[in-house]
């Protein structure tokens, strides 16, 4: 069975403008080829303009947008006698913020036709809302996991 090594996690250091690991992640999710600055430019940018659209703190629509967009439950096959198994399970801890943000930066991506700081800022700010294509692949994630709960009982 699987009693590998623990992962040696390295520690992500604050940004340096919000002082928050969480935007610190984002921004690394964000980037591209290395290219730190321009992403944190990009993150920082669309922060601007949600500060502007919303008249709210930009942290405060971002750490709503990261609850909203993530999952309670998510999908993972096992394979039982032959057959492979869709089996509903809790998802613990980093691995919600880390599929929020990573949802969220996909739905922003999707969009066509404008700069990414704009798509990034109106993702963020229909996932703040409850709605848009991070919260979408949420509440699916959640239908699939209901449609099979039949099989909750292979999750050990």
């Amino acid at each position: 069975m699987s009693g590998g090594k623990k992962i040696k996690r390295h520690p992500i250091a604050p940004d340096p403008l919000y002082d928050s690991v969480l935007i610190s992640k984002f921004i690394n999710q964000v980037m591209r080829k290395g290219k730190k600055t321009i992403a944190r430019k990009i993150v920082y940018q669309s922060f601007e303009i949600i500060k502007e659209k919303t008249k709210k703190d930009p942290l405060e629509v971002f750490d709503s947008a990261l609850k909203n967009a993530a999952p309670l439950l998510e999908i993972k096959p096992k394979r039982i006698g032959g057959a492979t198994y869709q089996v509903p399970v809790e998802v613990k801890g980093d691995r919600k913020i880390t599929l929020a943000i990573r949802w969220i930066i996909e739905g922003a991506k999707s969009k066509k036709g404008k700069p990414m700081k704009d798509k990034l800022a109106e993702e963020l700010i229909e996932a703040a809302n409850n709605s848009g294509s991070a919260v979408r692949k949420r509440i699916n994630t959640h239908k699939m996991a209901e449609a099979n709960r039949a099989f909750a009982h292979f999750a050990w």
